[in-house]
């Protein structure tokens, strides 16, 4: 890789890759139907952009010639602009992509966890219902991560967003292992909290 590709790289933010990402696979496609795949499957291992930032990283993705677009004629009802990855966005795509510097770490941001850290503020019936409630999210975004899996499975295009779905899978069943642990863990703490202790760092004064 020369100097001179590394600028390239750096100034594009990682939304504007993955909107690349999604053009780069066959067909062309308006940014509605580019929401709608994200939704189905970026969103389950990373994120999904709203559809006013997929536009902004279009018009960004035309300008350094990595897109192209095209209005639709006049056999459509409703005139539809379609957007292509061009040869310069595929190659500095693969680039990117190849990059292993930029992957870094992931990032773990656990509405659930922050409020059981702050567990000593709450009641132990509510903690456990929040522990519940993400139980019954979990169990529906499995549900469609397994549907978008289902859907991708007879397209020889997808098989890698089929592996990066099926890691999905995985994380999204851990997810409920760790729950399942974590109403033990509070169930065991309830229990081991003597009556008229009180929380904090320091010993408990005797009564």
């Amino acid at each position: 890789m020369t100097s001179s590709q590394e600028p390239k790289k750096q100034e594009l933010p990682p939304t504007a890759w993955a909107v690349l990402g999604l053009l780069s696979f066959p067909g062309e496609r308006t940014g509605y139907e580019l929401k709608k795949w994200a939704d189905s499957s970026l969103r389950f291992f990373y994120w999904s952009p709203a559809i006013s930032q997929i536009y902004a990283e279009l018009r960004r993705l035309e300008e350094r010639g990595y897109a192209s677009s095209a209005r639709s004629g006049p056999e459509e009802a409703r005139a539809k602009r379609r957007y292509a990855i061009t040869d310069a966005g595929r190659e500095a795509l693969a680039g990117w992509a190849a990059d292993t510097d930029e992957a870094g770490p992931p990032v773990l941001k656990h509405g659930l966890l922050l409020r059981v850290w702050l567990g000593h503020l709450a009641e132990p019936e509510k903690l456990r219902a929040m522990v519940g409630e993400h139980m019954d999210r979990t169990r529906g975004e499995l549900a469609a991560v397994r549907e978008a899996m289902e859907h991708a499975a007879d397209v020889p295009e997808w098989a890698f967003p089929t592996l990066a779905l099926r890691w999905s899978e995985r994380q999204h069943l851990a997810e409920l292992d760790l729950a399942e642990a974590m109403l033990t863990d509070l169930a065991e703490l309830e229990a081991a909290r003597a009556p008229g202790r009180q929380a904090g760092g320091d010993s408990p004064t005797p009564g």
